[in-house]
Formats: structure tokens, C-alpha cells, sequence
């Protein structure tokens, strides 16, 4: 049985199979990050805002209905580029500056309507950052491994 959705503001992205939410403030880099990892290759799931529903321990992610399909690029409008429908979360990513992101960060998580997610932190604006999220979904994922 399904337990009652919340909305957070963040975008969200499938990379193969694993969701990814992107979390920060307005104008923090969310749709730009999102614009990059899809023109890589990366399915939209929701821009700017996120439902999350938690379903058998585990959190899914899809757009809310007035929003479904749409992207918001500054300087050039909202768009529909389509997305998936939904997908079951995987990672949480706060956008800070660069200065605030740790070197060699610990392990972390964020509990999200009662449900642990693996949780990092990036600068969105740094060239590597596609990049470096599509690290962060094949390790959690188990596809590379973390040496501590």
C-alpha cells in the first residue's frame, strides 16, 4: 500500500535505471545540472519540483501533473523535451559552491519520508559535474566500487 506523496523542490533525472534528485535554492543550478546530464543522456523525470512517494521501503519519484514532461532553460523558455514516468530514487545531490564541497566526503544518507537515501554534495556549475553524477549513480548503484 502506498503511503502519501511530498513534493520537494528539486529535479530529478533517471541515469540508467537509478533516480537522481538534485536539491537547492532557486537559481542554485538544478535545471541547468539537469539540462547537461539529459543532453548526455539521462531521461527528465521532473524539473524543479519532485513528487516522492515511498512504496515498500523504497522512494519513486515522478512529476507532479502540471509540470510532467517540461523544462525550464534560462534564457530560452520552458520547453517539453518529455521524460520517463517514474523511477525509484537512488541518490540525493545538494548543490552548494564549490568551496562547500568536501574533498573525500564520509558516507552519507537523507532520510526522506522515512526512507534512507544515499546523499551528496556538488558544485553544479563545474564542468565535471555531469560527469561526476553519473560517478555518484553507477557507484551507488554498485557498478564501481568506493574505497574509503
Amino acid at each position: 500500500m502506498a503511503s502519501e506523496s511530498k513534493k520537494i523542490h528539486g529535479s530529478c533525472v533517471e541515469i540508467e535505471g537509478l533516480g537522481v534528485l538534485l536539491c537547492g535554492p532557486p537559481g542554485s543550478g538544478k535545471s541547468d545540472l539537469t539540462l547537461r546530464l539529459i543532453d548526455d543522456g539521462a531521461r527528465l523525470i521532473a524539473d524543479d519540483y519532485t513528487e516522492l512517494t515511498p512504496r515498500d521501503g523504497r522512494l519513486h519519484a515522478q512529476a507532479p501533473e502540471s509540470i510532467k514532461g517540461l523544462l525550464e532553460v534560462r534564457g530560452v523558455g520552458m520547453l517539453e523535451v518529455g521524460s520517463a514516468l517514474r523511477v525509484e530514487l537512488g541518490v540525493v545531490i545538494d548543490l552548494v559552491e564549490s568551496d562547500a564541497v568536501e574533498r573525500l566526503p564520509e558516507d552519507a544518507t537523507k532520510e526522506i519520508l522515512g526512507v534512507d537515501v544515499a546523499s551528496f554534495t556538488l558544485a553544479p556549475f563545474e564542468a565535471s559535474a555531469p560527469a561526476k553524477v553519473r560517478l555518484i549513480a553507477r557507484r551507488v548503484k554498485g557498478d564501481i566500487r568506493h574505497v574509503p
